[in-house]
C-alpha cells in the first residue's frame, strides 16, 4: 500500500540573532490542512528553521512520503548536499580539518532520527517572493515572537 503524501512548509524566524524566535508550519493532504507554531526566548534564525522542520515530522502520525518546503538552504542542503552524512561520519565535526563542533547538533541528530521515518523530499522555495504557503509560515513564525514580546 503507497504512503500517504504529505506537503509541509516550514520557516523560522527570529528578532535578532541571537534573540527571541519563532517557527511555523503548514501540514497539507489532500483537503486536510493543519498549522503549528512555537516560540523560544532565545535562539538562532537557524536553530528555528530546524526545529520548524522537526515539528512538521513529529506531527505525522505514520510513515508519509514527504514533500518538504523550505525556504533556508542551510536546512535543504543539509540533506540534498550530503552534509548530514558527512557530519555523522566525521563525529558531528566540520570544517577543512574535522575540528570543529557541528552548529545546533543536538537539533540535527532529533531531525535525523525523524527523517528514517518517512521518504522525505526536501524543497528550497524562495523566500519572501509571494509563496502563498511559504508566505503564511513566515507570518505564523513571526507572529509568535511578536505575541509574546
Amino acid at each position: 500500500m503507497p504512503k500517504r503524501l504529505v506537503k509541509i512548509y516550514t520557516d523560522g524566524a527570529c528578532s535578532g540573532n541571537p534573540g527571541p524566535g519563532g517557527w511555523g508550519v503548514l501540514l497539507q493532504f489532500g483537503e486536510h490542512s493543519k498549522e503549528l507554531a512555537g516560540y523560544e526566548a532565545n535562539t538562532t534564525n537557524n536553530r528555528m528553521e530546524i526545529q520548524a522542520v522537526i515539528e512538521g515530522l513529529q506531527a505525522l502520525k505514520e510513515s508519509c512520503t514527504v514533500k518538504l518546503y523550505s525556504d533556508s538552504a542551510y536546512v535543504v542542503n543539509t540533506f540534498k548536499q550530503g552534509w548530514l552524512i558527512n557530519w555523522k561520519r566525521n563525529g558531528w565535526k566540520r570544517g577543512p580539518r574535522k575540528n570543529e563542533q557541528v552548529q545546533n547538533e543536538d537539533l540535527w541528530r532529533i531531525l535525523d532520527n525523524l527523517v528514517q521515518n518517512h521518504e522525505v523530499e526536501f524543497i528550497k522555495v524562495q523566500g519572501h517572493a509571494g509563496h502563498e504557503f511559504n508566505e503564511r509560515v513566515d507570518r505564523l513564525a513571526v507572529e509568535q515572537i511578536e505575541k509574546n514580546r
